[in-house]
């Protein structure tokens, strides 16, 4: 068995409370042995565990399936369960929150809060005048329409689009990538029977769909790969024309 130790890696976090009036923010370095396959989230694990025990982030599958441990990772928006420490060569990596959201503590930021109303916010329920009755079968969907529609669901509202998002620093009420994806899930979805003039409504402004400046940070920080640039170009050819 090997006894060969992993190379010495350094991780400079925010700490910052802003619920205590005493508290500045200010940088934290932690050393630590990088162990095979770290990933982050490990590593923050490993942290909190035997170095600073005050440290707080958020997580909760570890899979990159639920968005939790979104955060800036040498100034780039990233899930900290799926960036393997091995990525960077000099073993220094900092560590920020999110902007776009109200920070908790440290790299922890309130991200359901903005997605609550995000999905007031854009009605994010079927709109249907069939009721519904539950001793029958579904009303059959043609594979195709299913998928798309699928495609649009695996966004995990992680916020990363958001954090990546220039237009969102210049617009605080600007829905973002998040919600202009979610508003294109149902206009592709079949059970929902609303129209072009009813998304309009919701989202046809600078905060909607024309606010975006197609900088493309939102799709190419995207973890799940999502076409957000194209679903939004969709919305917007599909939304000015009722202008």
């Amino acid at each position: 068995m090997s006894n060969k130790k992993g190379r010495e890696i350094t991780i400079t976090a925010l700490k910052y409370n802003p619920n205590v009036k005493a508290s500045k923010p200010h940088f934290v370095e932690y050393k630590l042995e990088e162990t095979p396959g770290m990933t982050l989230f490990v590593a923050l694990n490993y942290i909190r565990e035997h170095l600073d025990s005050d440290l707080a982030f958020d997580f909760v599958c570890r899979a990159g399936i639920c968005g939790s441990c979104g955060m800036m990772i040498n100034g780039k928006p990233r899930l900290a369960c799926r960036t393997l420490t091995s990525e960077f060569e000099d073993g220094k990596i900092q560590l920020l929150p999110m902007p776009a959201f109200k920070l908790l503590k440290d790299l922890s930021v309130n991200t359901g809060a903005w997605m609550n109303g995000m999905s007031k916010r854009v009605e994010s329920w079927i709109h249907s005048s069939e009721k519904v009755d539950i001793a029958k079968l579904e009303k059959r969907v043609e594979p195709e329409s299913a998928q798309e529609t699928f495609e649009l669901d695996r966004c995990i509202e992680c916020g990363i689009c958001l954090a990546a998002c220039g237009t969102k620093v210049m617009r605080p009420d600007f829905i973002g990538a998040v919600g202009l994806n979610r508003v294109a899930r149902f206009d592709v979805d079949v059970h929902d029977e609303r129209t072009a003039e009813d998304f309009y409504e919701l989202v046809g402004d600078d905060n909607g769909v024309f606010g975006c400046m197609t900088l493309l940070g939102c799709e190419d920080n995207c973890p799940k790969n999502l076409p957000l640039q194209t679903k939004i170009a969709y919305m917007r050819r599909k939304l000015v024309a009722l202008r």
